[in-house]
């Protein structure tokens, strides 16, 4: 590092001399030694090396790299984070230390997205970067036992940026199509940027699904092979446009917004062969599916600075998000008339309204007679509250067929969901290689609703978050260890305390009703996260990093039989434990050997374990938590830089895990394989082909029910598929 160093500034201080001489201008050379010094110290700062808060940064480029269109795509790709569901399917469950059910929380410029909105509908250009905290903060909620994802929207302006993008995707039994722009520029005191992007799918596919039963004895008493067949298409687009101001003060004045808007709608055909046993309520299913949903968020972010390096930051935010739905089925039997026309239609719409303060001042312990004794500190104070206003109606009508028996409802509610959180967090440096970070967080949450057709609903909360962490570099400047120590939560969502009831159409074990439990508590965490980094050249770092969970008031999937029919809700359980390792490399090739092509290798295994005590073993993990994942990528850059290529493997186990003493599930074993190449056609225009899912395997998964009666198998077969996308990017 100091001769390359010593190289670079030699190179640019005499660029600098030679520029200075061709304009007959004297310069002195202390200036232009100072400009070489500031370069260097802004090139170095690494913050997931030098924060003491331990925080890992994905740039918009590792973001771009594959052109994705979803941003579940990116995650998959990146260390200790899977993705659940069949690859290219979309809707996957997001996770960290392989837990999902709300364990990992997923942020949007720091705060929690709106019920209802999917995070894979966000476009990847329009993200500037993603961090992930595997330890949580003070500044964010500490909703977070397995960590938080936080994805910062686009902020960064460039003078007379003008990028535009096109892209085509094709697999087997989908195509999409997509395009994108981004402008920013500068004029005087102000600057604005603004992203767009629109997109449009549509599929057909087949799902072939059996349900397997045997009798208490274990002999086979019913065979049952579900063939659905679901063709559907979408349009979608994002908005986020920005503007600044740059005060005579000083001060700074942003607004940024954000509008999301999608539009989906499908039909759908299931049909049932019975081998033997029962026949189920209805054997054949026609159904048609359409949803209109949109979001916007606009928020004013004011900072003030302060003497002596402090600074206040104002934020003030409203949010609107409406959803629409309408379903309609027919189903009969045994070729018999249809005894089953359902009529489904579902609105809500939701109003916020949010404000943040924050502030911040560094001081120092200590004289400068002393000052090897000085101790730095960075001190924060702030609040963020919010309050969220939710009106939500649901009306099924079953026509009067004869032989039917009409499961009529009308359920509406109107949800407040009011929140308060106060923080402060400190963070010093007591030598220059030992830094501490201390925070506490206290979080309160109040959830009422009512509704001509449910009991009156008041749910109230609030946990005090004390967390720790600390950072120890050694003194050979490569190796250091960090530790936290935090106390987390998972708060229940508005929809899951809210008594209403969502009926299936063949009730069983296996596709019970489901319906909210207002009684849900918290579920609390304490945790330990210990991890030793190893850092080498330009890029080079090993990474062993190890924690554990103790969550108590475990919420988990309880399943009743009442009035006939299986009905499924979430209670509270007692006491769950978690545990976990993770390994991560990255190899540049430059720091294996001199003169080395532009090659980085990267490479990550996690490994993770649960324990549920009231659940009986084995496999009584948490929510089927993935055990062990693992990626593998490299990049390559061609000398002359008109080529760039690479490829990733992400592998994700499954297995069995048991949700009570009767219920259980299964997934299979997913591995993905992605490849990209990007050529550089001139200074202006790009051209980008990618394959993603190239091994298109097969993605299976599994309810189980098993009591004193005998057992249940059902089994649903997603078909893999690879697509192929091809982008052409531009600058004008």
């Amino acid at each position: 590092m100091p001769i390359r160093l010593t190289r670079i500034a030699a190179a640019v201080f005499s660029v600098g001399v030679a520029s200075a001489a061709m304009a007959d201008v004297e310069q002195p050379k202390q200036q232009e030694i100072v400009k070489v010094e500031i370069k260097s110290s802004a090139a170095k700062y690494d913050p997931r090396r030098d924060d003491t808060a331990s925080k890992t940064v994905v740039s918009a480029e590792e973001i771009q790299k594959y052109g994705d269109t979803s941003i579940n795509d990116v995650l998959k790709r990146l260390p200790g984070i899977t993705v659940g569901g069949a690859a290219g399917r979309g809707g996957g469950e997001i996770r960290m230390r392989g837990l999902g059910a709300g364990y990992t929380q997923i942020l949007i410029n720091g705060e929690r997205a709106p019920a209802g909105f999917a995070i894979d509908s966000l476009s990847p250009d329009v993200i500037e970067r993603i961090e992930v905290l595997r330890a949580a903060s003070a500044e964010f909620s500490t909703q977070s036992i397995a960590g938080t994802i936080n994805i910062v929207l686009k902020k960064a302006i460039k003078s007379a940026q003008r990028e535009a993008k096109f892209s085509q995707a094709k697999s087997s039994g989908a195509s999409s199509s997509s395009a994108s722009l981004q402008m920013s520029d500068k004029h005087g005191a102000s600057s604005y940027s603004l992203g767009a992007n629109a997109w449009r799918f549509r599929y057909d596919r087949a799902t072939p699904t059996s349900e397997i039963g045997a009798d208490a004895a274990g002999v086979p008493n019913l065979g049952r092979d579900i063939t659905s067949q679901d063709a559907g298409h979408g349009d979608g687009i994002n908005l986020s446009p920005r503007i600044n101001w740059m005060l005579d003060n000083g001060d700074t004045l942003t607004s940024q917004s954000f509008v999301n808007w999608n539009s989906f709608a499908s039909d759908g055909r299931s049909r049932t062969d019975v081998r033997f046993g029962a026949w189920p309520e209805y054997d054949r299913i026609d159904s048609s599916y359409s949803s209109h949903s949109g979001f916007g968020r606009t928020d004013l972010n004011w900072v003030h600075k302060l003497e002596a390096g402090a600074r206040l930051e104002l934020k003030a935010a409203v949010s609107a998000n409406r959803n629409t739905t309408d379903s309609q089925q027919l189903g009969g039997n045994r070729g018999a008339p249809a005894t089953l026309y359902r009529t489904v239609h579902s609105a809500s719409s939701e109003q916020g309204f949010s404000s943040q303060g924050k502030y911040s001042t560094p001081f120092t312990f200590g004289t400068p007679a002393s000052a090897e004794a000085a101790v730095e500190h960075a001190l924060s104070l702030g609040w963020d509250a919010g309050v969220t206003g939710r009106d939500d109606r649901r009306v099924q009508r079953d026509a009067d067929l004869p032989g039917s028996v009409p499961m009529n409802s009308d359920e509406g509610f109107n949800a407040r969901v009011t929140r308060l959180a106060l923080y402060g967090q400190d963070e010093w440096n007591i030598t220059p290689n030992w830094s501490i970070y201390t925070g506490v967080r206290w979080e309160g949450l109040d959830t009422r609703a009512d509704g001509g057709s449910i009991d009156a609903v008041q749910n109230r909360s609030s946990v005090l978050s004390p967390l720790m962490q600390t950072l120890l570099k050694l003194p050979n400047k490569k190796d250091q260890i960090r530790l936290a120590l935090t106390r987390t939560y998972k708060a229940p969502s508005a929809a899951a305390l809210i008594p209403r009831r969502f009926t299936s159409t063949n009730n069983s074990p296996t596709e019970p009703d489901r319906r909210g439990n207002p009684d849900l508590k918290p579920e609390l965490a304490l945790g330990l996260d210990a991890s030793f980094e190893h850092y080498w050249g330009e890029g080079g770092l090993l990474s062993a990093s190890a924690s554990v969970r103790r969550i108590g008031n475990y919420t988990r999937q309880g399943l009743f039989y009442e009035a006939g029919r299986w009905v499924a809700n979430a209670i509270n359980d007692g006491l769950a434990v978690t545990r976990g390792i993770e390994l991560e490399a990255k190899l540049p090739a430059s720091v294996l050997m001199d003169n080395a092509p532009k090659l980085d290798l990267r490479a990550s295994v996690s490994r993770n374990w649960s324990r549920v005590d009231t659940v009986p073993g084995p496999d009584n993990r948490l929510d089927q938590q993935v055990p062990l994942s693992a990626t593998l990528g490299i990049d390559y850059k061609a000398p002359g830089g008109q080529l760039s290529t690479g490829g990733n493997v992400s592998f994700r186990n499954g297995g069995l895990a048991r949700i009570s003493g009767t219920q259980g599930g299964y997934t299979s074993v997913r591995r993905d394989l992605d490849v990209y190449a990007l050529w550089q056609l001139d200074p202006q225009n790009k051209l980008r082909l990618a394959v993603s899912n190239l091994l298109a395997q097969d993605y299976t998964s599994a309810s189980i029910y098993t009591d004193a009666n005998g057992a249940l198998n059902r089994t649903t077969v997603n078909n893999g598929e690879a697509q192929f996308r091809l982008t052409v990017e531009t600058r004008f």
